[in-house]
């Protein structure tokens, strides 16, 4: 019996010693010639196929549905059912293990993670992924070092400063604790030295705050473990250390702020972006949100759960860099709004700036006024890390911003009298989201949109049309999955092929039903509960867009750490197995949704 099984693809690469050794004695080689069929529909399974060279097909009413190569495995499906509900057949010669129905069903019985990733649909095998991510995220925190947490500024001040004047620093600096040097003694005066201090009774211009101040301090160097620090914190139960380089002082450690980078970095980046008083300091926060993704990420949080965050954060820090550009005047009376991915909380990298402004019919700013704002507040974002739009969808453009009447016109001129640029624009404004001002005048906007599609079937069947904007190309996504090895043959655009298709055909859908929701998770919810997706396929579509963009994420991060720039495209020699098989699994899902818009809006009536 073959011994050299290799155990590194999934699902293998989840046994232990005993698994492994139960696949080594239960595993055998078989050969196929091109052509042959390896097992037909309705065939008994008797044996899991683990291709070691050549290719294999999988047809489901004679049309392919899925492809294998090297390393991959089928049809644990069949193995569970009893019998093959597909057609396998070899595309070129095969050699492959064959590994016996009774190990395999062992292996089963034995670990749940390898019977998920076998032949479990694609949200059980997300989840077995999941659950190795979230392992990965113990790694990366206790991995972490004093360093990689918010340090906070070091303000000391003398030990003969009075009460009052450290309060007005305290006051100005925004802090809770200052450092106080006394001769060769560093200590610390806290918020709760100061309540003591007002306790005392005596004159605070005549108290000195190293009367009040603590010269027991804990302190810990920057490169040491971020848990090191947290155990400190609990041996000497203190609410902050000093982070000290030998005799220099690098800042402090908040209690609070290490128990936020452990559970979510979000809540610190808000705090900085609030109390940023200029554009540069909100820069140095965008700049964190890019890092937040990675470390996210590569921690094991969802997507989904992501996306979320990001949007939350990118709009606080849209909110105050409006707040920095604008005169008051102009924030009260418009409503600055964001579009696209970033619309619908799905940005999870930086991409092109979408967004646009609506002004109350009544807005006394003047036109020059206005103009410089935006210009500003484009140019903001643009030292952000925000690119220009290439079609110009900004505020700096006049055509998105417009008085709430004028943008009423603009939306109507859209509908009835649909061209492709208008229908594009309806698409993109369809998404918005208002993050700073009065949010009722998006609303307001919105509204004549809902009003005038209702009764448009022609109109709602041409804006969904956009499905199709991206056909497949020459041989299909399964041969362009196994094309590796081909500079120009073995890259795929997620975005085209799967992304923007679940994305415009949900939002498609939602128009129809009035769903306000501009998420796409949110619309799928609505759309399950109107009747227009069954919730087993809704479960499935958002598994699919959220595994589609997790990868795509995963792509552009690497693609950030070795050129400094996104192609918004992944390599298919750079996926796992696993990978590969679930992308298979994703895009399967894609193209029947395709066909459920279709027929929903009659598309292939024509």
């Amino acid at each position: 019996m073959p011994t050299a099984f290799d155990f590194s693809s999934s699902p293998f690469d989840g046994l232990d010693a005993e698994e492994q050794q139960l696949v080594r004695d239960g595993v055998d080689i078989a050969y196929f010639r091109e052509g042959q069929t390896i097992l037909d529909a309705g065939d008994p399974a008797t044996h899991l196929f683990v291709i070691i060279k050549g290719r294999v097909s999988q047809f489901d009413a004679g049309e392919m549905v899925a492809s294998y190569g090297p390393r991959d495995c089928f049809d644990g499906r069949s193995i569970v059912a009893g019998r093959a509900s597909s057609r396998f057949v070899a595309e070129e010669e095969v050699l492959a293990y064959e590994l016996a129905k009774d190990t395999v069903n062992a292996l089963i019985s034995r670990n749940a993670t390898f019977g998920a990733l076998l032949f479990s649909d694609l949200s059980r095998k997300l989840g077995a992924l999941a659950q190795r991510h979230a392992e990965r995220e113990i790694h990366a925190l206790t991995g972490s070092k004093v360093a990689d947490a918010f340090l906070r500024p070091a303000h000391i001040v003398d030990g003969g400063t009075s009460i009052v004047a450290v309060a007005g620093v305290m006051h100005a600096e925004r802090t809770s604790g200052v450092l106080v040097r006394d001769g060769a003694r560093l200590g610390i005066f806290t918020n709760t030295g100061l309540q003591r201090a007002v306790l005392d009774g005596r004159s605070l211009d005549g108290l000195q705050v190293r009367e009040l101040a603590t010269f027991r301090l804990v302190s810990i160097a920057p490169d040491a473990p971020l848990f090191d620090a947290l155990a400190l914190m609990i041996q000497h139960q203190v609410h902050r250390l000093v982070v000290a380089e030998g005799e220099r002082v690098v800042g402090l450690l908040e209690q609070l702020d290490l128990l936020s980078f452990l559970s979510n970095h979000s809540y610190l980046i808000t705090v900085q972006i609030v109390q940023a008083q200029d554009l540069v300091a909100l820069a140095a926060q965008a700049a964190r949100i890019h890092r937040f993704v990675a470390l996210l990420y590569r921690g094991g949080t969802r997507v989904g759960q992501i996306g979320q965050l990001v949007q939350a954060l990118n709009a606080k820090l849209f909110e105050r860099a409006w707040q920095l550009v604008a005169p008051p005047a102009l924030q009260a009376e418009s409503c600055l709004f964001v579009m696209g991915s970033e619309g619908r909380g799905e940005q999870l990298l930086k991409t092109d700036q979408d967004n646009g402004l609506i002004l109350r019919d009544d807005a006394q700013t003047g036109d020059a006024d206005v103009a410089e704002a935006c210009a500003r507040f484009s140019a903001a974002l643009r030292d952000f890390g925000y690119p220009d739009c290439p079609g110009g969808i900004m505020v700096s453009n006049p055509a998105w911003r417009r008085r709430a009447s004028d943008f009423s016109t603009v939306v109507r001129h859209w509908l009835l009298r649909p061209a492709p640029e208008g229908l594009m624009a309806l698409a993109i404004f369809i998404d918005a989201h208002a993050v700073a001002g009065d949010a009722s005048l998006l609303a307001q906007v919105r509204a004549t949109a809902d009003a005038l599609v209702a009764a448009d079937d022609a109109l709602l069947a041409r804006f969904a049309t956009a499905i199709d904007s991206f056909p497949e190309e020459s041989g299909g996504w399964w041969n362009r999955l196994l094309s590796i090895g081909e500079q120009d043959k073995h890259t795929l655009d997620l975005k085209k092929a799967g992304i923007f298709p679940i994305v415009h055909g949900v939002r498609s859908l939602a128009l129809r039903e009035h769903v306000r929701a501009t998420g796409t998770q949110a619309r799928i919810d609505a759309l399950v509960v109107a009747g227009r997706l069954s919730a087993e396929f809704a479960r499935d579509l958002s598994d699919s867009l959220h595994f589609l963009m997790g990868l795509k994420l995963k792509a552009g991060l690497a693609e950030l750490d070795s050129t400094g720039t996104v192609s918004g495209v992944v390599r298919g020699d750079r996926l796992s197995s696993l990978e590969r098989d679930l992308l298979k699994d994703a895009l399967a899902v894609v193209k029947r949704f395709k066909a459920i818009v279709r027929h929903q809006f009659h598309l292939d009536a024509a």
